[in-house]
């Protein structure tokens, strides 16, 4: 029975891997189809479903080398973006996360009640608001107004929340006893003691600003600004879609987001599982 679950267990994982990762293939190897051949074989279920017939490089060039959207600035300003927002959640969140989690002070209950409840809240609801607030500050069509609204997360805040609870008071009263400042406390004692749970919400951060599209949409009227989902859509037009071209950059697009996750999926799986966070 067991070596039967076993083998269960396994052929469910290999099964829904291969569906998990089909789309994939078939976005890499219609970016190396010529354009009349893309939709050619996808009424039919054969081998050149996903084998190109004339497998070509061509589509990879027109989106690195157009000049009328120089992808590869748009990937250097993502890069920029969503590094710098990165950067600026693990360090204020974090500090938020431990302040919650082991300080006292009036009003902690109500104030992270009031935190959690920004969860429930759509992105849709606060859009306009925030592009209000852009407005009024004059940062419209500038990185700030990409960087500084995504600087807090109240899910990072809840995540890194539940592990900092499960540090031992005692760490944190002896490093008082032999004289370490709170912050020399955080930064030294908690902060080495959280990189699973920091690398897990710098990946989820750093993905979601990757993958930023309406956003990015609404603020940035200056194409030499504009971020990399916005430039793929801009393939699309009244003209015309060149799915080729779309497909191409979509894969150059998905290659760091693959070799950061290949790296890091280790303190990635750590983090979810240290923090308590399941679903």
């Amino acid at each position: 029975m067991n070596r039967f679950a076993s083998f269960a267990k396994y052929t469910a994982m290999i099964i829904i891997a291969i569906i998990s990762i089909i789309p994939i293939v078939w976005m890499i190897t219609g970016a190396s189809r010529p354009y009349e051949e893309l939709f050619k074989y996808s009424n039919s279920f054969n081998i050149h479903l996903f084998v190109p017939v004339h497998p070509t490089l061509q589509n990879f060039k027109d989106v690195i080398f157009n000049e009328r959207n120089p992808f590869l600035t748009y990937i250097g300003n993502t890069l920029f973006v969503a590094a710098i927002v990165t950067v600026l959640v693990l360090l204020i969140n974090s500090m938020a996360a431990f302040a919650f989690a082991k300080l006292r002070f009036r009003g902690k209950a109500i104030v992270f009640a009031l935190f959690m409840s920004a969860m429930i809240i759509p992105g849709e609801v606060t859009l306009v608001p925030n592009y209000l607030l852009m407005h009024a500050f004059g940062w419209l069509d500038s990185y700030k107004a990409l960087i500084i609204p995504s600087m807090l997360s109240v899910f990072g805040i809840f995540l890194l929340r539940q592990f900092f609870a499960e540090i031992p008071d005692e760490i944190l009263e002896a490093a008082k006893i032999d004289g370490a400042t709170m912050p020399r406390t955080f930064a030294r004692i908690v902060l080495p003691a959280a990189v699973p749970p920091m690398i897990t919400l710098g990946l989820m951060t750093f993905l979601g600003n990757w993958d930023s599209y309406l956003w990015p949409l609404i603020v940035i009227n200056d194409d030499k600004k504009q971020m990399i989902q916005v430039a793929i859509a801009a393939f699309s037009s009244a003209e015309g879609t060149d799915w080729s071209k779309i497909l191409a950059a979509s894969t150059i697009s998905t290659v760091p987001i693959l070799i950061l996750f290949l790296f890091l999926q280790r303190y990635y799986i750590q983090g979810i599982t240290a923090s308590g966070v399941k679903g």
